[in-house]
């Protein structure tokens, strides 16, 4: 099982922070197949249910219960609630625009075979603290279970085991092709399982999603935001093998990884998701059909734009 030490994590995210580019770190040798799976699986050919997600219905918030006021942090983009609601179960609670955004796109990286935690969105919930309730407005709520355990490491994706892999490269054209903003190591998550769930006992989870949607850039570029999606584009050149992208957000040394060969991988997977399963995504973050529609079909221009690279066989050894 690879980890993190807590020591380089610390000075990886403080580089991070910072804006720096890190410097891109193959491994020694390729990841064996067992080992992809603790980040990426073949979904199958049997569809995933993307409204539900990973936890089904089993693991849904209740929409008319009351969740108890623990904590609230206030220090990111978005704010966050800790909540405990029935039978004890412990939630996280974030607020605003990007809760929609971060469950479209988890339900998204389910589907293509990317690990996720179940997650769910609430158009509104009901807070108690103090003695009283009020209603809240939309969050994304996350159960915080036994049996997905986060590790206090993350992993970043400059350096790796699976660096030089297109299961690596084409979660990150997924994330481009959805405007993911915020390709920041602290945004990634290493789970431990207590029995091989998908494959795996342990996961590398891309786990704060919500800047998607929306624009790129480097400082607050508009989330979930319908116009500026629509605007943006994907592609702009190809050289040889290097792919330049219509991208502004910070890491852009990240975009030197990409090949056009993991282009098309990432555009083949995204091209499986039914018609079903993309309106099921959209409508797990409560998105208006109108809206949805829209969303999808600048996606599936997209991924026509990356279905027509021509693949070239990736070459491991020289990455």
């Amino acid at each position: 099982m690879w980890r993190a030490s807590s020591a380089v994590v610390a000075i990886i995210v403080g580089a991070a922070a910072c804006g720096g580019a890190i410097t891109i770190q193959p491994p020694e040798q390729p990841p064996s197949a067992e080992a992809i799976k603790e980040l990426w699986i073949d979904p199958g050919s049997e569809p995933r249910d993307l409204f539900w997600g990973i936890g089904g219905q089993k693991y849904a918030p209740d929409a008319d219960a009351s969740y108890k006021f623990k904590a609230r942090d206030d220090t990111g983009f978005s704010s966050k609630y800790d909540v405990t609601g029935p039978d004890h179960v412990e939630w996280s609670a974030k607020l605003g625009p990007e809760a929609q955004t971060e469950v479209v796109m988890s339900r998204v990286l389910w589907g293509l075979g990317y690990h996720q935690q179940p997650i769910y969105y609430l158009p509104s919930w009901t807070l108690e603290r103090d003695g009283g309730k009020r209603t809240e407005s939309e969050a994304r709520f996350r159960p915080k279970l036994k049996d997905y355990e986060r590790l206090d490491e993350a992993w970043w994706w400059q350096q790796n085991p699976f660096v030089g892999t297109k299961e690596l490269n084409g979660l990150l054209v997924v994330l481009l092709m959805f405007n993911s903003t915020d390709l920041k190591n602290e945004n990634n998550s290493i789970y431990k399982l207590n029995e091989p769930i998908e494959g795996a006992k342990q996961w590398l989870v891309v786990r704060d999603l919500g800047a998607a949607l929306g624009e790129t850039g480097r400082m607050y570029p508009r989330r979930n935001c319908l116009e500026c999606f629509e605007g943006h584009g994907f592609i702009t050149a190809i050289d040889g093998e290097h792919v330049a992208f219509d991208y502004q957000g910070l890491h852009q040394e990240l975009i030197s990884m990409i090949r056009p060969a993991d282009v098309r991988w990432a555009a083949e997977r995204m091209a499986r998701l039914s018609d079903a399963q993309w309106r099921a995504a959209f409508r797990a973050g409560n998105y208006a059909a109108p809206d949805a529609e829209r969303y999808i079909r600048k996606l599936e221009e997209k991924i026509a734009d990356g279905l027509a690279l021509r693949a070239r066989p990736v070459d491991h050894a020289t990455r």
